[in-house]
C-alpha cells in the first residue's frame, strides 16, 4: 500500500513540474490579428500647460503608431479648454493632423460657459459634449479606457 502511495505522488508531482516548465502564452498572442482587442481611450486634460498639451498629441500619435485602428477622444474642460481655443491653443495645426486620423477632440459646454467662450471661438476641428466629466463617465461605462493627461 506504501508502494502505491508513494508512486501515486511521484506521478503527480511529475504532471506538476512538467505544467510549471511549459511556456505561459498571453491570450492576446494567441489571437488572431481579427481577434485581438480594440482600443478605445477617453482622454481627459484639464491644464492649459502647453508642454502637457504637446505632450498629448505626442502620445495620440504615439498610440496610433502601435494600434492604428485604436478609436481615441479628447475631452478637454476647465483651465484645458485653452487647448480648443482659436486665439489660445499651439497645437491647432497637429490636431488637425489627428483629427484626420480619427482622433476625437471635444469641449466641455459647461467649461465654454464658466470662461464665455462661444462655440465660434473653438478650433473648427472640435466637438462638443454638454459636461466633460459626463462624456468621460459615459465613456467608461461603455468600456472606454481612460487616461488623465498632464503633469
Amino acid at each position: 500500500m506504501k508502494k502505491l502511495l508513494v508512486a501515486v505522488l511521484l506521478l503527480t508531482a511529475g504532471f506538476s513540474v512538467n505544467a510549471q516548465n511549459e511556456k505561459y502564452v498571453c491570450p492576446e498572442e494567441q489571437m488572431s490579428k481579427a481577434q485581438k482587442p480594440f482600443h478605445k481611450i477617453i482622454f481627459q486634460i484639464t491644464t492649459e500647460d502647453s508642454l502637457a498639451q504637446k505632450a498629448l498629441v505626442k502620445q495620440l500619435n504615439n498610440i496610433l503608431t502601435l494600434a492604428p485602428d485604436a478609436k481615441l477622444e479628447v475631452v478637454c474642460h476647465g483651465p484645458g479648454l485653452s487647448m480648443l481655443v482659436t486665439a489660445k491653443t499651439i497645437v491647432q495645426d497637429k490636431i488637425a493632423q489627428m483629427k484626420k486620423k480619427g482622433v476625437e477632440f471635444v469641449a466641455c459646454e459647461f467649461s465654454m460657459s464658466e470662461r464665455n467662450v462661444t462655440k465660434d471661438k473653438i478650433i473648427p476641428e472640435a466637438g462638443f459634449v454638454k459636461g466633460g466629466i459626463i462624456e468621460i463617465v459615459t465613456k467608461q461605462e461603455e468600456g472606454w479606457s481612460y487616461i488623465k493627461s498632464g503633469f
